[in-house]
């Protein structure tokens, strides 16, 4: 039995009945490789077997009363394979397009929070995609944010496929067993035992922090704060309903690498948010609704350290806002103004991020319940901070080898992220196997043309790599690349 952090608490207290505080991974498998199509119960004996890379899969929440504690994850005994690995097909003539409809549907769906906080989908019948061989399948694996973010998604991915399609060594399946419940009177002990050290930790911070501030003040460099201005009003500034669409688009990893090059120092994160600024643009252009100030963006960055693996699950991310400058008519120049803002947001906020996190880990729950509240509420602050992002963007590096599922090949990898009230668009973009698929997620009522959407992220990166490939060409020479302290690694 262990406990979750008020970070991952975050998730649960803000979820309601439109906001859905789930993530969803793609998998889209091309099996024409294979002697004869995988059968359902050979999927479900694969999963079954992979089931212990991740305790995620056979743990349920378990909520402390009165929400005087944060819940902890248990074993659940009555676990049931069958009620979370299900099997659809899509209605003739499965096209992209009814996929896509498909994965909005369940999308749309909250999970069951009584159980392990996870759904898996068998779909069949993708047999009028252009890109995919006839007799390909999708699998689509919803979980919960409270139980997984970016980093460990793709660790659970890498964990659920192998790196060739008939591998030599079975990996070695690990011991299970459910977990006795512990009795309320045990959880209220535990819970005024950690609320009484939490609050002496929360009080400690509280008072390092009035302290550093207290010096600020009297600082030289001390520079003055101004108020967080709010993000340019469009039809995603709204609150949103339970209903969702998606798509997706598919580039090759070397185009976007040519963009990057183009502008030294840049990344492929800056290149992404490039292009999501571009074509939320066009689109709004469409519509007679481009707004008169920059686009802005909310990006996750991981706050987990380059070796630090960790299987068990939860959040270690920070939230930064970040412009889009979605008023520079050139692409490139709108590149490498988001590149060096990007520079600029990396060196300063890992520090508060940080201390964030740690605020969050040490602050009662009590108190974080009654500040997630407020977070999630139509009114007051939680709205005003809601009101100065447009959308989320989220950037998960995939493996860049082939993987297999069951000997079938992965042949696309993408994801469906989430939205909230007053930030109606989310992207989320994946990288694998020398691709990258970006995907975006709306409100129904608020893009009734997700296909469209798409052709603007496909027009906004046109527009974007022909810009760069005629700046490193068109004098008939390459440009001499800048001089720029620690550029970032993409």
């Amino acid at each position: 039995m262990r406990q979750i952090t008020g970070g991952d608490a975050f998730w649960i207290w803000t979820e309601t009945e439109t906001v859905h505080q789930h993530l969803s991974i793609v998998y889209i498998y091309d099996q024409s490789e294979l002697e004869e199509p995988l059968r359902f119960k050979t999927i479900l004996q694969h999963v079954e077997e992979r089931l212990g890379a991740s305790p995620i899969f056979r743990q349920k929440l378990l909520n402390v009363p009165f929400n005087l504690d944060y819940p902890y994850w248990v074993n659940d005994p009555n676990f049931d394979l069958e009620f979370h690995v299900r099997h659809i097909a899509l209605p003739q003539p499965g096209d992209w397009r009814q996929f896509c409809i498909q994965l909005s549907r369940l999308h749309s769906r909250p999970l069951d929070m009584r159980r392990p906080v996870w759904e898996m989908y068998v779909i069949e019948g993708l047999d009028n995609v252009e890109f995919l061989p006839k007799n390909s399948f999708a699998l689509m694996l919803k979980v919960h944010h409270v139980a997984m973010d970016g980093v460990t998604g793709a660790e659970v991915s890498f964990d659920l496929h192998d790196t060739e399609p008939q591998p030599g060594n079975p990996r070695r399946k690990r011991h299970w067993r459910p977990t006795p419940q512990p009795k309320t009177s045990e959880l209220l002990a535990r819970a005024v035992t950690n609320n009484a050290r939490a609050l002496f930790r929360t009080v400690e911070h509280l008072g390092e922090q009035v302290t550093n501030n207290f010096r600020g003040q009297f600082s030289d460099n001390n520079a003055e704060q101004k108020p967080a201005e709010l993000a340019p009003l469009t039809r995603f500034s709204q609150d949103i309903t339970p209903y969702r669409v998606w798509d997706a688009v598919s580039f090759d990893l070397s185009d976007f690498k040519i963009v990057k090059d183009s502008i030294p120092g840049a990344t492929i994160n800056d290149v992404v948010l490039a292009i999501c600024g571009g074509s939320v643009t066009r689109y709004l252009k469409s519509k007679n609704e481009a707004p008169e100030t920059p686009l802005t963006a909310m990006i996750p960055i991981s706050m987990r350290a380059a070796d630090e693996i960790d299987t068990t699950g939860g959040n270690k991310v920070a939230l930064v806002k970040v412009s889009l400058c979605s008023l520079e008519a050139n692409p490139l120049e709108r590149l490498r103004q988001i590149s060096a803002q990007m520079q600029q947001i990396k060196e300063e906020s890992a520090v508060s991020a940080r201390d964030m996190m740690q605020f969050q880990a040490e602050m009662p729950a009590t108190t974080m319940l009654m500040a997630m509240k407020t977070l999630s509420a139509h009114f007051g602050p939680g709205k005003k901070f809601r009101e100065q992002h447009n959308m989320l963007i989220t950037n998960v590096p995939g493996p860049q080898q082939p993987l297999y599922f069951c000997g079938a090949k992965l042949a696309m990898f993408t994801g469906m992220s989430l939205i909230s009230d007053q930030i109606g668009l989310s992207h989320a973009i994946v990288s694998y196997n020398g691709k990258v698929v970006m995907s975006a997620l709306s409100d129904r009522a608020m893009m009734p043309d997700p296909a469209f959407y798409a052709d603007c992220i496909r027009s906004s990166f046109e527009e974007l790599k022909s810009a760069a490939t005629k700046a490193v060409t068109g004098a008939g020479k390459p440009r001499k690349p800048e001089k720029r302290a620690n550029p970032a690694a993409s």
